[in-house]
């Protein structure tokens, strides 16, 4: 069980996608400007990521080392089309707001990275934690970006105004500039937090 832990939290902040791994900008760029967006590509690359690895880890004794990448694309792009058709379904002003990126999730970095590290080479148990972990990392790093960008851009949070018609907002921060600078800052942040763990742990280990 400490194992499954172990390989669940790193993608949550020491190998967080975004501000450590620094992979799939793309969307923490463009679709971040509302919570709501945040939240709904996050969740729908979580579930894009846990699902890819568990079908590669059950399928990695059955496919050709040589042409795996196509496989794995292929896998990925099945399970995105399903995710587009049911957003498409019951939530059509979200798959509308997404648009294009939606479809962009085939070739997100941190999905194809997962299946060729690590769900290729361990069983099903630790490749759906691993590619659940990593969904859940990515969508806490995309929630905490939309959040302060609407709040900042907007004075909204979830369409709920929060600082009063008083405030004037920084639209800077609900275009593409003011993402990548707040981007910059958070990942700064998360290396600096990081830094501080791996002194905590190396303190304890002293201790010990």
């Amino acid at each position: 069980m400490f194992r499954l832990w172990k390989i669940f939290s790193k993608g949550l902040i020491m190998e967080n996608p975004i501000f450590v791994l620094a992979l799939s900008l793309c969307p923490a760029l463009a679709v971040t400007t509302t919570v709501v967006n945040a939240l709904t590509m996050g969740l729908s690359v979580m579930f894009v990521l846990s699902a890819n690895n568990v079908v590669v880890s059950l399928t990695r004794k059955l496919v050709n080392h040589k042409v795996r990448v196509p496989i794995y694309i292929t896998s990925i792009a099945t399970i995105v089309t399903l995710v587009q058709l049911l957003l498409q379904a019951y939530a059509p002003l979200l798959y509308k707001d997404l648009g294009i990126y939606l479809s962009l999730i085939v070739v997100f970095a941190i999905i194809l990275a997962r299946a060729e590290v690590f769900a290729s080479k361990n069983s099903v148990v630790p490749s759906f934690f691993d590619g659940f972990g990593m969904g859940c990392g990515f969508t806490l790093a995309m929630l905490i970006i939309g959040t302060i960008r609407e709040l900042v851009g907007n004075g909204t949070i979830l369409g709920y105004n929060i600082l009063g018609h008083a405030y004037q907002p920084a639209l800077i921060m609900i275009l593409p500039p003011g993402a990548f600078l707040l981007i910059g800052y958070l990942v700064g942040a998360s290396k600096l937090f990081n830094q501080y763990l791996e002194k905590r742990q190396k303190a304890r280990g002293e201790v010990v």
